[in-house]
């Protein structure tokens, strides 16, 4: 029981930083279509959800590449 409770909160944690993500990504103007939780790894005995950032054009890419490059010190 104390396994689903903890694949649960990490599940929840996982959902906080997609959003965050997307939040941060719309202040640059940058969509990631495929922006999304990975569930299939909360099956594993060790529930580890991970964060898809999928597939984008390439113009998207390169908006993306842009934002980081300015955020280099």
């Amino acid at each position: 029981m104390g396994q689903v409770v903890r694949s649960g909160e990490r599940l929840r944690a996982a959902e906080e930083v997609v959003a965050r993500l997307k939040d941060g990504l719309d202040v640059v103007s940058v969509t990631l279509p495929s922006l999304r939780v990975d569930v299939v790894p909360l099956a594993s005995d060790a529930p580890y959800p991970l964060i898809e950032l999928g597939r984008c054009n390439l113009d998207t890419a390169l908006r993306l590449a842009c934002v980081l490059k300015g955020l280099e010190k």
